[in-house]
């Protein structure tokens, strides 16, 4: 057997362990049972990076998760992302500090920052937070947080009076930190860790909180969500004008297939232009995704996809010429007004089907199925001038300050006033857009 096929069996193996809802249940059972079993309290690790947009938000849950449920919570103060998990660096720091701007409001949290902190009021926080005993570390983060994306340094200065750490000290403190959360699977601060499990943030925090619920951790009767984004898009909306709305999928991306439903009912439910936009999967585009980021992606699409009524079974990745042949085949496809059914049909056979989308015969019955003709459109299989057309997408999705897929663009009809989002997590945000524009 070729080294090739090797490795595509491998990489299909280790795909399907991470997303396998079996696996899942099986490793919390056992670590529920280990928990008892020591008498070991909930004990929740929460990963604070002072100068991470999205901790800001994150920190206001802590105390209402601790008044909520019966849980031990252990903050772990973190440096710097880790670097091989961290894909243009650049992009991503200007993204999240728009996307935390944009989102907060939905949160009713105020984030007065319109920049990153200087770097000196960075060192003030980190020293102030090296030195807060564990007991006060959620009341002094918040105070420090706010101080710090306001650019407040007498408020720093103040706070550093009482809490204050040499930079060998907080040189420890972060590598201890980052030790842990390496350790633990994660690489990004914001991030809640509870046996073998990891919760990014506000958006995955509900998931946190369904858990301890279910394990009789919930102090109060009552079921509400520590936090709920105020939406006002409604469920559907009529107008004679219309929106553009362009996605940006990939082949290899299990978050691509978990949205792909949710954009159908858009397009449904809303007066959109809906244009498909592929872009070549992330490791064809020669970036490397490490195994604990592998994992973590897997196992996190796999829930979401549970939640939205979409989920991933046996996997099949096209990495490599099942993907090129595929997308060999997009522009024909598209230009025939089938291009998101294509598209979604490719996703559901390697994300659910567990089939290789490479083979022609599979090709052969996905178009005929669409309604189109084989024999014109396989005509391009195989062949070169789809390259173009997939390098000139990721161009414009990287003028966004967007790389990962899904991403998606908002214009108006005449293409005025674009409105980049990144990830299948904000495709409320994209209803809240087009709602706002067609109100």
């Amino acid at each position: 057997m070729a080294r090739r096929t090797l490795g595509a069996n491998l990489r299909n193996k280790i795909m399907n362990t991470f997303s396998s809802y079996e696996i899942f249940k099986d490793t919390r059972a056992k670590v529920e049972a280990s928990r008892q079993k020591d008498q070991r309290p909930h004990e929740v690790l929460y990963f604070h990076k002072v100068d991470d947009p999205y901790s800001h938000l994150t920190i206001h849950s802590i105390n209402k998760l601790q008044a909520s449920f019966d849980i031990e919570l252990k903050p772990v103060l973190v440096g710097e992302e880790s670097f091989e998990a961290l894909h243009e660096p650049t992009l991503y720091n200007y993204y999240c500090l728009q996307d935390v701007q944009r989102i907060a409001p939905f949160y009713d949290i105020e984030f007065p920052a319109k920049s990153y902190p200087a770097r000196e009021l960075v060192v003030i926080a980190n020293s102030i937070l090296s030195a807060v005993d564990e007991q006060n570390f959620v009341d002094i983060a918040t105070q420090v947080s706010f101080a710090l994306w306001s650019g407040d340094s007498k408020k720093l200065d103040a706070i550093s009076s009482t809490y204050f750490a040499t930079s060998g000290q907080i040189k420890e403190k972060l590598n201890n930190g980052n030790e842990i959360r390496n350790g633990k699977g994660y690489y990004f601060g914001s991030a809640f860790y509870y046996e073998k499990e990891l919760y990014w943030g506000l958006d995955r925090l509900p998931y946190l909180e369904e858990r301890l619920t279910e394990l009789g951790a919930r102090k109060k009767s009552e079921k509400n969500e520590i936090f709920t984004l105020k939406l006002k898009a409604p469920k559907t909306l009529l107008s004679e004008k219309k929106v553009n709305l362009y996605y940006y999928p990939s082949l290899n991306s299990p978050y691509t297939f978990v949205s792909t439903k949710r954009i159908r009912e858009i397009r449904d439910d809303y007066p959109i232009n809906l244009h498909m936009k592929p872009v070549l999967p992330m490791l064809m585009r020669m970036m490397n995704i490490p195994t604990n980021k592998a994992k973590y992606i897997l196992s996190d699409a796999a829930r979401e996809g549970r939640k939205y009524a979409h989920e991933m079974k046996t996997i099949h990745s096209p990495i490599g010429k099942p993907a090129r042949k595929s997308y060999s085949l997009f522009p024909a496809i598209d230009e025939a007004g089938k291009g998101f059914e294509y598209i979604e049909a490719l996703l559901k056979a390697s994300f659910q089907d567990g089939i290789n989308i490479g083979d022609d015969n599979f090709l052969e019955e996905l178009v005929i199925d669409l309604g189109l003709d084989w024999t014109m459109i396989s005509k391009d299989l195989n062949t070169k001038h789809w390259k173009k057309i997939l390098n000139d997408n990721v161009k414009d999705m990287y003028s966004g300050n967007c790389w990962g897929v899904p991403s998606f663009k908002i214009t108006n009809e005449d293409g005025t006033d674009p409105f980049y989002v990144w990830g299948q997590d904000r495709i409320w945000l994209l209803k809240e857009e087009i709602a706002r524009r067609l109100s």
